[in-house]
């Protein structure tokens, strides 16, 4: 007897506010992470600590950061979005609020660390809760709005951070986004709920074990994820390399005014905010069921665009470049974390963006290093460039080696997990 298909789950509107849930908790946690780079000097001064020894304190938050996400995907499967995501805000606050009261160099880099072991959650919490209230095929946008986070908390970091610090101290901004976010998380406890497109409840008969803990080898032995992994890592390297050199390439290889090349990198962030979601979008629109072509495009085509922007002499040309730059940078990024939940079960959505984007913030911790030596070596602003570029070049590369639509696991959301229940919180 043959078994009629399942029904369509109906999804309520109750579903955008989830998203901007999570896309405000995301915004949060950028700005408690962006809120060091204004403060720096002045944390220094405060705390005695050299201009040179500063890195030390952006270090220990990014060892803490990717650890976070590792656990924190794992913690989303293990017990829910919902708690994950509160807790990481909840403690992100308590802490920022601790590091905006320490008197000690060596207790404010530990306090630091444990920021990002706690702020670092709050994307796969955010990207797990998310793919339980929209559909596969809706995702490029919804990703789209969720990482444009990044960018406006860099933002708001930058616009604020400096009059406070005029105002009362650098202390002030951490006491007050360390605030806000203790609030905002309290309310995202009692606000959120799993949708309808998420994990079925664990039946009675299996292990305490496997009750806790998702399943590992669905993560670890899929091949796509391994490819979309290290195609991730490789795309990162050319965005944040950009982010984190190209003010000082500018200024050290032509001689453009700190002033000029902070506008050029403003407006590479501003269509960056842009184009997250709106080519997430396109994405939707016209390549709603495949992922792989327009990410091997879009790498391509920023892996050029970056070669292009290494050949530049003229100040003018910056400033548009910069914005077309800033079109395609994140493009195959957020296709890429809108790909991630429809290569794994339901059940392990979370530990995939999690352990994902741990590697991809590898990605971001290397890249500095190895092009400063480069430019230090050569003095060539090409050169240096062109070493960002081997990254989205490379990310095409091995997007080729993604088998779409071929013996995936069934995608989170699909009406077969539907049926069987409703998701934990």
């Amino acid at each position: 007897m043959s078994v009629a298909p399942a029904a369509p789950v109906a999804l309520s509107k109750y579903r955008w506010l989830v998203l901007f849930a999570c896309w405000f908790s995301f915004t949060l946690t950028s700005i408690d992470r962006s809120t060091w780079g204004p403060a720096a000097v002045f944390v220094g001064q405060g705390l005695g600590v050299p201009l040179a020894s500063l890195g030390a304190f952006a270090t220990a938050y990014y060892v803490g950061y990717v650890v976070s996400n590792a656990v924190g995907g794992v913690l989303s499967d293990a017990i829910g979005s919902r708690r994950t995501l509160t807790a990481s805000l909840f403690g992100a606050g308590v802490l920022m609020i601790v590091f905006g009261s320490t008197t000690s160099a060596a207790l404010g880099i530990t306090v630091q660390a444990l920021v990002g072991l706690f702020a670092g959650a709050d994307y796969a919490a955010g990207i797990r809760l998310v793919t339980t209230w929209f559909r596969p095929n809706e995702l490029g946008l919804v990703i789209g709005v969720f990482l444009t986070a990044t960018s406006i908390g860099l933002g708001i970091a930058n616009a604020i951070v400096p009059s406070l610090i005029a105002w009362h101290g650098w202390e002030t901004s951490y006491h007050l986004f360390g605030g806000i976010s203790i609030a905002f998380s309290v309310v995202l406890y009692f606000v959120l709920k799993p949708g309808p497109l998420g994990t079925p409840p664990v039946s009675r008969s299996t292990s305490a074990r496997r009750r806790f803990l998702p399943d590992f080898s669905l993560v670890l032995r899929n091949r796509n994820l391994l490819f979309v992994s290290l195609a991730g890592f490789c795309a990162f390297w050319g965005v944040y390399g950009f982010v984190t050199w190209a003010n000082a390439l500018m200024i050290k290889g032509h001689h453009i005014s700190p002033g000029t090349a902070g506008l050029v990198v403003v407006i590479f962030s501003v269509m960056a905010a842009i184009a997250k979601p709106l080519l997430g979008f396109l994405a939707d629109r016209f390549f709603p069921d495949k992922r792989k072509l327009p990410i091997i495009a879009l790498s391509g085509i920023f892996g050029v665009l970056l070669i292009v922007f290494g050949t530049l002499g003229a100040t003018s040309t910056f400033f548009w470049m910069g914005a077309i730059l800033g079109l395609f940078a994140y493009a195959a990024i957020t296709l890429l974390v809108a790909f991630v939940p429809t290569l794994v079960p339901a059940t392990v959505t979370g530990t995939a963006a999690g352990t994902t984007n741990a590697l991809w913030q590898l990605g971001t911790t290397i890249v500095p290093v190895v092009v400063g030596a480069v430019f230090a070596g050569t003095g060539s602003f090409l050169a240096a460039f062109a070493t960002l570029a081997a990254g989205p070049l490379l990310a095409m590369v091995l997007m080729l080696g993604v088998r779409e639509g071929r013996g995936e696991p069934e995608p989170a959301g699909t009406p077969a997990k539907v049926s069987a229940g409703r998701a934990r919180g």
